[in-house]
């Protein structure tokens, strides 16, 4: 006699790392599985390593300190051969660069920084959601040489960045004072309207007359008016 028979999908279970798997009771949204597939494996793509080959003529080397060691997604994605010793020993020619900071400390473009003949990226997960785009890191060195090549010099470059700067503040400044001025006209329509609001019509609804002379009075205030009838 076989014993009670419990059919699992697998797809909704959690790895607990304890040798068991756990059902989180969520249901699985297959668009998003498929999308988080799709952008793993266009990490992996870039992290295929070539063989090393026996004879140490064929095998490329760093060109810092000359070792065949030397780190294969760099020598793929970046056509840069450099060991991962010289990458920490040289930040300032082999330290990766986000999208973000390419854009706004060397103003480059969109168009430009996903021409990959242009300048080639590391694709890397984001660190905020697996389901989000892959972040794009550029080399250092091929992103300065770019800019300098765009804007003449890094003098250039700090000429335009501190003229666009400047650009920023004005725009916000001149949109500061118009905020302003609309709120000055703004205060300065409500206090009248009070005022306007606040003025008392007279309502003369009484009226006496007396030797040919005729009073009328305000019943609201007791304001009185006295005018003779020719």
């Amino acid at each position: 006699r076989l014993g009670a028979y419990y059919e699992y999908d697998l797809s909704k279970m959690v790895n607990s790392k304890g040798g068991f798997l756990v059902d989180d009771g969520k249901e699985v949204d297959e668009e998003l599985q498929k999308k988080e597939k799709n952008l793993e494996k266009q990490r992996a793509l870039q992290n295929l390593e070539p063989a090393i080959s026996f004879d140490p003529s064929r095998n490329p080397r760093c060109g810092e300190c000359n070792t065949i060691d030397i780190d294969q997604v760099y020598n793929k994605i970046f056509a840069c051969r450099v060991c991962k010793r010289c990458q920490d020993k040289f930040p300032e020619k082999y330290s990766l660069l986000t999208k973000s900071e390419c854009k706004e400390d060397y103003l480059l473009t969109d168009p430009e920084l996903r021409d990959h003949e242009l300048l080639p990226h590391l694709l890397k997960a984001n660190p905020h959601s697996s389901t989000y785009a892959n972040m794009m890191l550029f080399l250092r060195w091929q992103v300065e040489e770019f800019a300098w090549q765009k804007w003449g010099s890094p003098e250039a470059l700090d000429a335009e960045f501190d003229r666009r700067t400047a650009e920023k503040k004005k725009k916000k400044n001149k949109k500061f004072e118009q905020s302003l001025r609309d709120l000055r006209r703004r205060t300065k329509e409500g206090v009248w309207q009070r005022r306007k609001d606040e003025e008392h019509v007279h309502a003369f609804d009484s009226t006496e007359t007396t030797d040919g002379k005729t009073k009328q009075t305000c019943e609201t205030c007791g304001f009185t008016v006295e005018y003779e009838e020719l």
